[in-house]
């Protein structure tokens, strides 16, 4: 007996048609391939089950019984589409009666739908493998109606022209650069160019990027106060870094000569930390602001500015001291400080979010 297996690994058949598989028959097959036609003519897997149908009428006019049937994965078209053809073969061998032996014609539409000739091999010999190919693809006509669908297709569109633009620009930009004499500088931020995007497209970072100006549009619409502090806690990072430098300027030159490994992190730091907790309390209240007024606030949000101050008073007396600015007791102070600030902040407000809770 001779077995027409119609491979469907992402289970095109099965979503946009609703019909159960496996598929048995030749009436049913036919059935199948004209429902899924009606759904997406241009599907591919509607020419597998129709060649299906046409090895099955070829083959049933000799001296030999022919079952044709349809067989399915899973949409992701991995190690589980595969096991589920299996299941499926099974299916269909365990409803065909017969004596003789099986033997088995699989018909797919390319090679990812073969990869599973491996699974139906181990339950049925196999004489041959059909990949099915319309005539009108290798047509230029036909080549053109495909380019511009792809090129309609809006991811698609993005990865292929958006690197293509920017390699055609590193020319006329070259150009332009070397008569301003500054071609290193152009082929440097192409280069940067192209290396972002290949890494934005490998993280699969679309959804994220999507889902920030999500947020910040509607944090514009609602008057959400987190987005204006973010804004100035961002210019704080920046003129924490600016000073930052100038304190590390300002150290070398006091010490002329070569400074320490710590000498220069304490440097840095002493130089931002008050910028950055500037920025950090911008943020925290901000933070606050919103959940207050959004009915979701928390006595115990307000631990975190007591958190910021803590932490900067501690990290600038310490790079402070790195830096010899103040001795060992002013430091051990503001040390035991920040930490009493720090644990009277949090029992404080636990103790008076539990007794609100419990007024409540």
């Amino acid at each position: 007996m001779l077995l027409v297996l119609c491979v469907d690994l992402d289970d095109d058949l099965g979503r946009k048609t609703g019909i159960p598989t496996p598929v048995v028959g030749r009436n049913e097959v036919e059935h199948a391939a004209v429902s899924l036609a009606e759904a997406d003519p241009e599907d591919s897997d509607v020419n597998v089950l129709f060649e299906g149908i046409h090895i099955h009428d070829e083959h049933s006019t000799e001296e030999e019984d022919v079952v044709v049937a349809a067989v399915t994965g899973v949409e992701r078209g991995d190690v589980t589409a595969n096991r589920r053809v299996g299941r499926e073969v099974d299916e269909v061998l365990a409803t065909i009666q017969t004596d003789d032996p099986v033997r088995a014609v699989i018909v797919t539409d390319g090679a990812q739908d073969e990869s599973v000739v491996p699974v139906i091999r181990s339950r049925v010999p196999i004489d041959a493998v059909k990949r099915v190919v319309v005539r009108q693809a290798q047509d230029l006509e036909s080549m053109y109606y495909t380019l511009k669908q792809v090129m309609n297709d809006p991811e698609t569109r993005g990865t292929i022209l958006v690197p293509l633009g920017v390699l055609l620009l590193i020319y006329p930009l070259a150009v332009v650069a070397d008569f301003l004499g500054l071609p290193g500088a152009v082929l440097g931020l192409s280069s940067a160019l192209v290396g972002l995007y290949a890494l934005f497209r490998g993280l699969g970072l679309e959804g994220t990027v999507d889902d920030t100006v999500e947020r910040v549009r509607s944090s514009l619409y609602t008057g959400s106060v987190t987005l204006i502090t973010y804004v100035v806690a961002a210019a704080l990072l920046v003129v924490g870094g600016v000073e930052a430098a100038n304190e590390l300027t300002a150290v070398r030159a006091a010490t002329d000569g070569n400074l320490a490994p710590q000498t220069i992190v304490a440097a840095l730091t002493f130089g931002a930390v008050r910028w950055f907790a500037a920025a950090g309390l911008t943020t925290s209240l901000g933070q606050i602001t919103d959940e207050y007024l959004a009915d979701q606030f928390r006595w115990r949000y307000l631990n975190a500015p007591f958190y910021v101050l803590s932490i900067a008073a501690v990290l600038h007396m310490l790079s402070a001291y790195f830096l010899e600015y103040v001795t060992l007791t002013e430091l051990a102070a503001v040390l035991t400080a920040g930490t009493l600030v720090s644990v009277l902040s949090t029992l404080t407000f636990a103790v008076v979010e539990t007794w609100r809770a419990d007024a409540a």
